[in-house]
């Protein structure tokens, strides 16, 4: 019936059982069943797998309660080395896994007595955390175990680079849990323990491992909670005079609808402590809001829902900085999105240094960042995300976001600059200086970085390639230039799309992007490309003197769009919808033929745009080794 071997299904079983078994249990007057357990019981428990969290759930008691009754009975946990010898002679690699043996059962993890820097990885990894926090944990334990401390790392997956043999000297196959890492915590009695590094699954443990005497170096978790939390965050920002977006918190519907109705639509919303946009939308009116809010709080584990007013033709960036104990501050980055604010950070392409703000508007960010650290006392990483509105010719700057934390623009950023951010701020944690690191002169390349995200349409055909606040990317590319142009056409080419030379282009933009999209169909025409549009694109390029042919929408019939691509005779496309639902699911099925027939499609007017300035080098890219751009810098 349900295709899955027997054998896993007795084991589960046997798993419900017992927990009926605990449920029949005699509740006492007071306390908790949880009191008369000998250890026997308890330990014939855990070696089935029940975790504290889920015995606290079935005793009716909390966390803590199961946790000092486990040690009071000497139910722990011993670690054992992965054979990687096959039982041949004694392994020397120093993977452990825990395992609830019997009373008395040997522990392998062997501690030492020497300094020890313990690094929580990243766990699995998944669209909104993946490689990129694993590079940090890597650099920090490198940096920890170049100034003499022997490291700890604790990460459950076996795919990354953490998890090798020769990154750390004691590796811990263990579950990011408050339970497994207090466990490995006590074993090894570490100096010092960085958080900061495997994204959002290790942060949200800072709180509760420093409640129970772990020592967190960096940043501490209450200035982490100030970053997280919204009211804490807001009263920040007032004090020290920056702009944020309106916006407003709200827990049930009836709230989120009133508050909606007076800061105003179009509005941002997202569950509170989440990675990678995960649930976040933009909603338009009160009926999308009323949907919004039935699904997310499901997800949002009983945490506030947040609203945003939403930026309108905003230009977003990124700026990575380290911070030591004695306040000096580093900007490692400022990064300019290329897609319009209202695309997920980690689906936009940006440029480092930014190729169209003015100097004294990245002057300003950076003071902005600057007076951030050193209100939050950050020691470490730090990255901010604002958005720049151009409001009567002047830019105003507002105020995303703060993660007191490694992003993931990190490994750019180091990669761009020469500069290894991860160890610098690593060393920074352990009590280093910048000055110490000989760190003092922000570096400005004379080149152009352009990161471009990798996304896995092809393997999905039919799913909608228009982009958003949710994160669909799941890796990125790097592309160098003397301008930005080539930059980011050498990113497009990385990211493996196919800039075509010639041929059809197809334009269908949104109302707003008219503008532009003429002066991208003028540049493309410039190239050699015949245009055609739909019909109201099509009117305001023929309106600009540029010459462009008529094309069907699905719904106007035959010949349409879809027909012309299936018969491979457009070899790019521009597509923009407005963010309404009923928008986007009219032209869905242009992008997603496209993407069957591996057209080039840009669905925002920025990525055209960057696309067209970078077609222009398609025939005279020049080639420069990494080590040769790192030496330039440092000359």
């Amino acid at each position: 019936l349900t295709k899955i071997d027997p054998w896993f299904l007795v084991q589960i079983e046997q798993i419900v059982k017992l927990e009926l078994e605990i449920e029949r249990l005699p509740q006492p007057a007071s306390g908790s069943a949880l009191d008369k357990i000998d250890a026997a019981t308890l330990r014939g428990l855990k070696q089935k797998g029940f975790s504290d969290r889920r015995l606290a759930r079935q005793f009716k008691t909390t966390d803590k309660a199961v946790r000092e009754k486990r040690r009071a009975l000497g139910v722990r946990p011993v670690y054992k080395r992965v054979d990687t010898c096959a039982a041949e002679f004694a392994t020397n690699t120093a993977y452990m896994y825990s395992t609830y043996e019997a009373e008395g059962s040997e522990c392998e993890a062997a501690p030492t007595d020497k300094k020890k820097i313990m690094v929580l990885g990243g766990g699995p990894n998944r669209i909104g955390q993946g490689i990129e926090f694993d590079y940090c944990c890597v650099h920090a334990a490198l940096a920890m175990r170049e100034d003499g401390y022997e490291t700890i790392m604790v990460n459950c997956n076996p795919e990354t680079v953490s998890t090798d043999y020769d990154t750390s000297d004691r590796l811990y196959f263990e579950p990011l849990t408050l339970e497994d890492v207090l466990e490995i915590v006590d074993k090894e009695k570490p100096v010092g323990v960085i958080v900061q590094y495997g994204g959002q699954t290790p942060l949200k443990l800072a709180l509760d491992l420093e409640a129970n005497g772990v020592p967190i170096i960096g940043t501490t978790p209450d200035m982490i909670d100030a970053a997280e939390d919204r009211e804490r965050f807001q009263k920040l920002l007032h004090e020290l005079k920056l702009r944020q977006p309106p916006n407003a918190t709200a827990r049930t519907e009836p709230e989120a609808l009133e508050k909606a109705a007076a800061l105003g639509y179009p509005l941002v919303v997202r569950p509170s402590y989440v990675l990678g946009g995960r649930a976040m939308e933009i909603v338009h009116e009160q009926r999308d809001l009323e949907r919004y809010m039935r699904e997310a709080v499901k997800v949002s584990n009983d945490s506030p829902v947040l609203l945003d007013r939403f930026l309108n033709d905003a230009i977003e960036c990124d700026v990575d900085c380290i911070r030591d104990a004695t306040g000096d501050t580093f900007i490692g980055g400022v990064m300019e999105h290329i897609e319009q604010a209202g695309v997920h950070s980690g689906d936009s392409a940006c440029s480092l240094p930014p190729y169209s703000l003015g100097a004294d508007t990245v002057a300003e960010i950076k003071r902005q960042t600057k007076a951030m650290a050193g209100a939050l006392n950050v020691v470490g990483l730090m990255n901010v995300q604002f958005a720049i509105q151009n409001v009567d010719g002047k830019d105003v700057i507002y105020v995303l976001e703060v993660n007191p934390r490694a992003s993931r623009t990190v490994p750019f950023v180091s990669k761009a600059t020469g500069i290894q951010l991860a160890k610098v701020a690593a060393r920074c944690m352990a009590g280093q200086t910048l000055a110490s690191q000989g760190i003092s002169k922000e570096v400005t390349p004379p080149y152009f970085s352009v990161k471009e995200a990798v996304f896995p349409f092809v393997k999905f055909p039919g799913v909608d390639t228009i982009l958003g606040p949710e994160m669909k990317s799941t890796g990125e590319v790097m592309g160098v230039g003397k301008t930005f142009g080539e930059a980011f056409v050498k990113s497009q080419l990385g990211a493996g799309a196919k800039l075509p030379r010639g041929g059809k282009a197809f334009i269908s933009v949104k109302q707003t992007d008219k503008p532009r999209a003429v002066e991208v169909a003028r540049s493309l025409a410039a190239m050699g490309f015949e245009i055609v549009a739909t019909k109201g694109t099509a009117a305001a390029i023929t309106a600009a003197g540029v010459a462009c042919g008529v094309v069907n929408k699905v719904a106007e019939g035959r010949p349409h769009i879809v027909d012309m691509i299936k018969n491979e005779e457009i070899s790019m496309v521009v597509n923009t919808v407005e963010e309404r639902r009923n928008a986007i699911a009219d032209s869905r099925q242009i992008r997603t033929s496209a993407l069957l027939a591996r057209v080039t499609t840009y669905t925002t007017i920025a990525g055209a745009e960057a696309a067209v300035q970078g077609m222009k080098y398609l025939d005279s890219l020049g080639v420069i080794s990494v080590q040769e751009m790192h030496a330039e810098l440092q000359a």
